[in-house]
């Protein structure tokens, strides 16, 4: 158990194995919780979308794509100050100063309360205006506004879990992080089917379902900073805002609310180009195959959550040897992952889509969508290595242009100018808003690697 050393937690007790323990004993107890605390978190999209498809129907299903853009907007403002702060406390607990972690602790959560607070009301106030720009249509408009004005307070509380369970983690309780996570999963798994089938609530009892776990997680996050037996806890000093720390926060946390922005802007690019090929239901294949696309990179990003409290404590320490130890180990099991996830959807697609659709257009539709999208997903894990490392280690700009490359550099451009080719040679254009996605993969990992070889001095002064 920590001791009290005026007026503070002891830290040698949670972070002293951070620069003596052995790197893969370090990353498996740091990254196995964080994995199955994001696999579990994604029980919320998941379970959503299965019993939508199951008990509402394909035009359901379309809907709650359409609003996947939207979501992933505000899970950009929750990462911005949950992954900046994390990063930030990782770095600082390196360096010994533990007063300095809680005033980022305290700084992160008022910061993280206005903003989350302002975006919520803000698309409350144009919710409509904002599925109609993201792909929405006459026949699922209503399907999207109906599951977004419930489930928006329970976004709001998904940027405090983010942040708070993100914290929980880089000081040193990486299954308490974990156990969170799987408790608030855990409730939204038992109520979707109570409130969908037994209360007969439709998309809407999907939306409560999320909403209640989503307020339970963040109540729990919040006791164990207000816990005195917490390594780090609020206190008064912590309050006080710190213009300092709010940049710090911003510029590391500005990856990882880049790349979430701009997937929201890819989807709605995406979703148009799919409308003007395809129609309805391909943008329902979009919001299937989306699903394993996103389960897959919450299994990545949880390798790479084990991997930064690591790189960022022997960072702040000076220990490069050990931070590139890391970062070679946290590289091959993300590529390996994303090489495994590839391999089960473009051979077995139709077991997955099954799960989510049982309308044999659709099905048939999701299928060559499904390998197209995921053919280059060990590509995109080193891309997401490289990008979280980056983040790690206080260089906000690299892993910007990183974790941007895929989605906006090649991407977006990609989406229209590959359909028009295709077509000029008797191609259907679907096929080439599916091929633009499969191109952005290869060329993003490209870009990656070039970046990551321009920073390998950090490396060079082992200690």
């Amino acid at each position: 158990m920590p001791t009290e050393k005026n007026g503070h937690v002891d830290t040698i007790d949670k972070t002293k194995e951070l620069e003596t323990k052995d790197i893969r004993t370090l990353l498996l107890m740091y990254a196995i919780p964080a994995v199955v605390s994001q696999v579990i978190a994604s029980i919320y999209n998941i379970a959503d979308r299965i019993f939508i498809g199951q008990g509402v129907g394909a035009l359901a299903i379309a809907g709650l794509a359409i609003t996947m853009p939207v979501m992933n907007i505000i899970h950009a403002f929750g990462s911005l100050i949950g992954v900046g702060s994390a990063s930030r406390l990782s770095i600082v607990l390196g360096k010994k100063d533990i007063r300095w972690a809680e005033k980022i602790l305290g700084n992160s959560t008022v910061f993280t309360l206005v903003l989350g607070l302002t975006v919520m009301a803000f698309n409350y106030i144009f919710l409509d205006d904002i599925l109609l720009k993201f792909g929405a249509t006459a026949e699922t408009v209503a399907y999207a506004r109906e599951y977004m004005l419930i489930v928006l307070p329970g976004m709001f509380l998904t940027t405090v879990t983010f942040n708070l369970t993100g914290l929980i983690r880089a000081s040193g309780y990486p299954t308490k992080s974990m156990l969170i996570l799987a408790g608030g999963a855990l409730l939204n798994l038992i109520l979707d089917p109570i409130f969908i089938f037994g209360f007969g609530w439709g998309i809407a009892g999907a939306a409560w379902a999320t909403t209640i776990s989503m307020a339970t997680t963040a109540a729990i996050s919040v006791f164990h900073f207000i816990s005195p037996h917490s390594f780090i806890r609020y206190r008064s000093h912590a309050w006080k805002i710190k213009g300092y720390i709010l940049k710090n926060i911003t510029m590391i946390g500005m990856s990882p609310f880049l790349m979430n922005l701009a997937a929201a802007g890819v989807v709605a690019i995406l979703n148009r180009q799919i409308l003007r090929y395809g129609g309805d239901l391909y943008v329902g294949a979009v919001g299937i195959v989306n699903t394993f696309g996103t389960f897959l990179v919450l299994v990545i990003l949880g390798i790479c959550q084990g991997m930064q409290p690591i790189a960022g404590y022997n960072y702040g320490a000076g220990h490069t040897q050990r931070l590139k130890e890391v970062l070679l180990l946290t590289m091959k099991i993300c590529v390996l992952t994303g090489f495994v996830g590839s391999f089960i959807s473009c051979v077995f697609p139709r077991v997955l889509i099954r799960a989510f659709t049982s309308d044999p257009t659709l099905i048939e539709i999701a299928v060559p969508t499904t390998r197209f999208f995921m053919a280059m997903f060990a590509l995109v894990g080193f891309t997401i290595t490289n990008s979280n490392f980056f983040q790690s280690i206080d260089k906000p700009w690299i892993a910007i242009v990183t974790s941007l490359s895929r989605q906006v550099i090649f991407l977006a451009p990609l989406s229209y100018i590959i359909p028009l080719f295709f077509e000029d040679f008797g191609i259907k254009g679907i096929v080439g808003v599916w091929s633009a996605i499969t191109i952005s993969d290869v060329l993003g990992a490209v870009l990656a690697g070039i970046l990551l070889y321009s920073q390998r001095k950090i490396f060079s002064d082992s200690k």
